[in-house]
């Protein structure tokens, strides 16, 4: 069975970056088409970026489009969330998650999502 773990969280200043990692842990990732999802104080999770098993159909949320940069190494069994230009409204926890790929399923609901990590804090700063 897939496990997943993050990596990365911390303190960061407005306007900053950070860098998050999330390492398959027990199978290949390569299978699976994966995401990033994040979890706020008394707010609900919400997608933030899908990336393909391949690489591609690369999807962001609007509220980070353009700040951040999703990615995967299959041969390092990892996916990657580039963060820039943090805002304090960015401060979540961060989750990564992943599906099989051979199904057709709605990319950014939480509920096509099989195999969920267990979380880094980000906090930004003012």
């Amino acid at each position: 069975q897939l496990q997943l773990a993050e990596s990365g969280g911390g303190l960061v200043q407005a306007g900053g970056s950070r860098g998050l990692s999330c390492v398959g842990l027990g199978r290949t990732i390569d299978l699976y088409n994966m995401a990033w999802f994040r979890q706020a104080p008394g707010k609900e999770r919400e997608f933030v970026a899908h990336i393909a098993r391949d690489g591609g159909d690369i999807i962001y949320s609007d509220s980070v489009k353009g700040r951040f940069t999703i990615s995967r190494d299959n041969y390092k069994n990892a996916m990657f969330l580039q963060m820039n230009s943090l805002e304090p409204e960015d401060t979540a926890i961060y989750y990564c998650a992943a599906y099989g790929a051979f199904y057709e399923k709605i990319k950014n609901s939480q509920t096509a999502y099989e195999y969920w990590g267990q979380g880094t804090q980000v906090t930004v700063s003012s």
